[in-house]
């Protein structure tokens, strides 16, 4: 079971190709990136955002992940987080990411990170101008979900299995 939650507030029930950077390799290596999505756990539960239904987005009506694309000079770190704060209301601070890796996608280096919050934090989440809803929900059911951004859901298994929460 999942939580769903509308912009207006409203309850309902409802392999990639791997490459590794850190950042100061990307900067003596003259590299750049073009995004970076946030894995967000609220308490044990995943936060995630039911994509805008619109034809000409990637994964439209899917569910995605806090993130989006570089603005300016920005690191990748400061992009997750900026986009995080803008899609869903949460201050989330640099050292509340508990793992980033980049990785080659046909259109340029994006990073994902992870990071875990208090479930108290719930309260304080609020839709931004992006999306249709969004969902505190098990990792697991987003890893099955017909409507993960498969990539995404690639991204977080490889997470989890870092962690040992998940097996391979």
């Amino acid at each position: 079971m999942r939580e769903s939650h509308g912009a207006a507030g409203a309850h309902r029930v409802a392999s990639a190709t791997e490459i590794v950077f850190r950042r100061s390799d990307m900067v003596r290596a003259g590299m750049t990136f073009n995004g970076a999505k946030l894995a967000l756990f609220i308490g044990d539960r995943l936060l995630v955002i039911e994509r805008d239904a619109y034809p000409d987005i990637p994964y439209p009506g899917h569910w995605d992940f806090p993130g989006g694309g570089r603005e300016g000079a920005e690191t990748p770190e400061t992009c997750a987080l900026r986009e995080t704060e803008e899609e869903v209301g949460l201050l989330v601070q640099e050292t509340d990411l508990v793992w980033r890796r980049s990785y080659a996608r046909p259109n340029g280096v994006v990073w994902f990170f992870a990071a875990h919050l208090p479930a108290k934090r719930e309260r304080d989440i609020r839709l931004g101008d992006e999306g249709q809803s969004w969902a505190l929900v098990r990792p697991e059911w987003y890893i099955a979900h017909d409507l993960a951004v498969p990539h995404f859901a690639d991204y977080l298994q490889a997470y989890l299995s870092h962690r040992g929460t998940i097996g391979a």
